[in-house]
């Protein structure tokens, strides 16, 4: 063989070897990718959602991002597919069949709003697939709707109402007005307020109630009709644009002076922020003081995620990344990805969260996670929560006994 012929052999015979040595050099990574543990994630990413559901999902992905880095969980990357239901409940149906079907996702998380919510639980019980609902406040879903493969990490309508209901109690407030939007959610914080309040102080009364419709808010209509009921104290339900509408239109016609507002997620710097030097004085809210929280963890996840985007947390940020955490603890006492071993692993689940430990309880699947309750001030032309103290969610909710008469047998 001529020397010629021995070059182009050799060099036939280190390209095959340089090729054969990259491919098993790629392998692990390609294997590590097909064998992923896969969340199906469903949520409202476009539109008036979009200023909780942003954060949120940035911090999914930050929590994604910690989780993967010190290894995954069983030896396995963490993987997210996600979609954008453009907050209607088919979107939602679709896409975790799509995920289910063909992502081949082991369990699914999400959702905001509550009828999306209470969708894709339907979804889960008819297709047995484990469903974290991550934001959706709706009662129904750990409740009356509620079914075995559906666990809720925010805390509901009813436990955040509980707590605006026992401050209102301290008011000497005797008649009441409410205004909520018209769907699911509203109806659910009205009479769980109305249920706690009236409990606590039975003079109460309440003497109006308006229920616009969402995102269709007729500020000036539900303002007259709210002062011409003459209440002491109003109980608002508006969020994101129904919220600033209301807002503006209050203030500027008097509906608030020398009146108690006491406003459901309103502190939430999701809806507080847009309000600007509008933000309102003095209401009771539920929400987020993400500024002022002194307790160590949260401190370390704030400045974490204040590093990696550059922007300050907000509430949906939160509940994003206890999402992610929550299914990491699962998948460790699970030990697996098979569904009932999922679903078994999720009841009585214990996970330390930048609020400190919560625990989704094993009769009706709803997490501990509490809220911050306080007071409105507009500082610096901003709006923040004073006067704040953090509610334990483990405290403001019904016994065992009424729970089982509110949530079906499964």
């Amino acid at each position: 063989m001529s020397r010629k012929c021995i070059y182009y052999h050799l060099t036939a015979m280190l390209s095959f070897a340089a090729v054969f040595l990259l491919t098993i050099a790629m392998a692990p990574s390609a294997h590590a990718q097909q064998n992923s543990i896969r969340i199906g994630e469903i949520n409202s990413y476009t539109g008036p959602l979009a200023s909780f559901t942003v954060p949120y999902r940035n911090g999914w992905q930050l929590a994604l991002e910690k989780i993967n880095a010190n290894g995954g969980v069983l030896g396995r990357s963490l993987e997210v597919i996600s979609r954008d239901d453009g907050a209607k409940p088919a979107n939602a149906v679709k896409f975790a069949e799509e995920l289910l079907r063909r992502e081949k996702v082991d369990l699914i998380a999400g959702t905001f709003l509550s009828n999306i919510g209470l969708a894709v639980a339907d979804f889960a019980q008819r297709n047995k697939v484990l469903f974290v609902a991550a934001e959706p406040l709706s009662d129904a879903i750990v409740w009356a709707k509620g079914n075995a493969y559906t666990f809720r990490l925010r805390p509901s309508t009813y436990m955040q109402a509980a707590m605006l209901a026992e401050e209102a109690a301290k008011l000497p407030a005797t008649r009441w007005a409410t205004v909520a939007p018209n769907y699911e959610y509203g109806h659910s914080a009205v009479k769980a307020f109305q249920g706690v309040l009236t409990a606590l102080r039975p003079d109460v009364q309440f003497v109006e109630q308006q229920w616009p419709a969402l995102f269709k808010l007729d500020a000036g209509a539900t303002v007259q009709a709210l002062a011409q009921s003459k209440p002491d104290a109003i109980y608002n339900v508006t969020f994101s644009i129904d919220l600033a509408k209301f807002v503006r239109e209050g203030q500027l016609r008097g509906l608030f002076k020398d009146r108690e507002v006491v406003s459901l997620l309103t502190g939430e710097p999701e809806y507080l922020d847009p309000l600007k030097g509008e933000a309102p004085e003095g209401w009771i809210v539920t929400g987020y003081p993400w500024q002022a929280i002194k307790n160590p963890a949260h401190r370390a996840f704030r400045d974490t995620y204040v590093n990696r985007f550059n922007d300050y947390p907000r509430a949906g940020s939160i509940v994003g990344y206890n999402t992610i955490l929550t299914i990491a603890a699962m998948l460790e006492k699970a030990g697996s990805t098979d569904t009932d071993q999922m679903v078994a692993a999720m009841k009585g689940l214990e996970l330390d969260t930048p609020f400190g430990k919560i625990t989704y309880r094993a009769l009706d699947h709803q997490s501990t996670m509490g809220a911050y309750v306080g007071r409105t001030a507009n500082v610096d032309g901003k709006g923040v929560m004073v006067d704040f103290r953090y509610a334990d969610g483990a405290d403001y909710l019904p016994d065992d006994a009424t729970v089982r008469n509110l949530r079906p047998a499964n």
